[in-house]
């Protein structure tokens, strides 16, 4: 294995301007995989974040009323026009007990439960349509960390205290500290106030939400005692719709994952890795290629230097092992050389760039581009590595 090293060696140095040039593209395409896979990878990870942050991954409610109507025998002909029933708030039965019961699921890291509904706040004759959010504070910041989103006061709901959103607050004119009435739809009202405004970066919810404190939101809302829905969140977000459907065969309520509700963004994100994987193939086969054809004319060009090293007793598998090494050479220093450029223009990204998000570097992705363009120059040598290892010396020598 040593001999082969050195006469893998003794090629590279001959032929120096070849080697140098494929070493260069290859270290290009090993950046340019590096790169794009990370820059997909960020955005990808960015996006749900920013989608995830102001939703559960999971949300469980009673199951929707459907229409009451007397079932008709097999093979009859049912003409008859059923109106669907209207969907009213409704408390999860026995809630206490399917929130002991969820959290206990595998997967899952933490449930709150929630009461929602809409309302009206009402500040002088301004008067804006909300959806009111009544929480447990410790468990729903587990869920959906509002407490980072604060931009005035401070993250506290009780029973006279509320958080609104701030383009809310600019409708309405309110601060910190000033006073809301909020209608419930049950007619009840109650005047609170403002703790805190917070900003959770869409312009609807900020527009419409109001959090409150549990009982404060059930007594509005004319559900005491009750909670329209459950929250949750997973360890494991691309699991949500398993666990999902789980909790629907557990106890037959209502269970939404956010893959089901923001379907077209799973469609984009499936679409980016796709376009992600089919650019690290086509760039892998470009220098696959590449050293195939760099290796095929040192063949040619190095016939008589092989049928010599033939005749002096190198076997077939050493040659054919000298023109491996030399493809997996290649391979490996262009591709470090290409992992850190590629590393490198992460960097200027993410320090000159737009900073729309922050694009990270994982150390497997390095050793991936790495240990592909490593096989990929292997693969490509083998052809040629063949046809040097089945030269007949007596040729090969008089080959000029």
């Amino acid at each position: 294995m040593g001999l082969s090293w050195r006469i893998a060696y003794n090629f590279l140095r001959d032929g120096r301007a070849q080697t140098l040039l494929i070493i260069v593209g290859v270290a290009v395409g090993a950046a340019v995989i590096v790169f794009i896979t990370a820059l997909v990878d960020g955005l990808q990870g960015n996006i749900v974040q920013r989608t995830l942050g102001t939703q559960a991954h999971i949300v469980v409610s009673s199951p929707d009323l459907l229409p009451l109507a007397q079932a008709v025998p097999p093979g009859t002909v049912d003409l008859r026009s059923t109106d669907a029933r209207p969907q009213r708030l409704r408390s999860i039965n026995n809630w206490p007990g399917v929130l002991d019961v969820l959290q206990q699921l595998d997967g899952v890291t933490a449930a709150s439960p929630v009461v929602t509904g809409p309302a009206f706040a009402q500040r002088g004759a301004a008067v804006r349509a909300v959806a009111v959010i009544g929480i447990v504070p410790q468990r729903y910041v587990q869920v959906i960390p509002v407490n980072q989103d604060m931009v005035q006061g401070r993250f506290n709901v009780g029973a006279s205290q509320i958080l609104i959103g701030n383009r809310l607050a600019q409708d309405l004119g309110l601060r910190v500290g000033d006073k809301l009435r909020v209608q419930g739809a049950s007619g009840g009202s109650q005047v609170f106030d403002v703790a805190g405004v917070f900003s959770l970066g869409v312009r609807d919810l900020d527009q419409r939400y109001v959090y409150m404190g549990l009982k404060p939101a059930q007594a509005l809302l004319g559900l005491p005692g009750g909670v329209t829905e459950i929250d949750l969140t997973v360890r494991d977000i691309f699991r949500a719709e398993a666990i999902a459907a789980r909790i629907n065969r557990l106890t037959g309520l209502k269970s939404e994952s956010w893959m089901t509700t923001n379907g077209q963004l799973l469609n984009a994100l499936k679409s980016q890795s796709l376009s992600s994987a089919l650019i690290r193939f086509f760039v892998a086969l470009s220098v696959a290629f590449g050293i195939a054809s760099v290796l095929a004319v040192s063949v040619v060009q190095r016939t008589r230097e092989i049928g010599i090293l033939r005749a002096m007793g190198a076997t077939r598998q050493r040659i054919l092992a000298v023109f491996l090494y030399e493809g997996a050479a290649v391979g490996f220093a262009g591709s470090v050389l290409g992992a850190a450029a590629g590393a490198g223009m992460v960097w200027v990204f993410n320090t000159y760039g737009p900073a729309l998000f922050y694009v990270p570097v994982a150390f497997s992705l390095v050793i991936e581009a790495v240990v592909v363009a490593t096989l990929a120059g292997i693969a490509a040598a083998a052809l040629p590595a063949m046809r040097a290892a089945g030269l007949d010396p007596v040729v090969a020598i008089r080959y000029v």
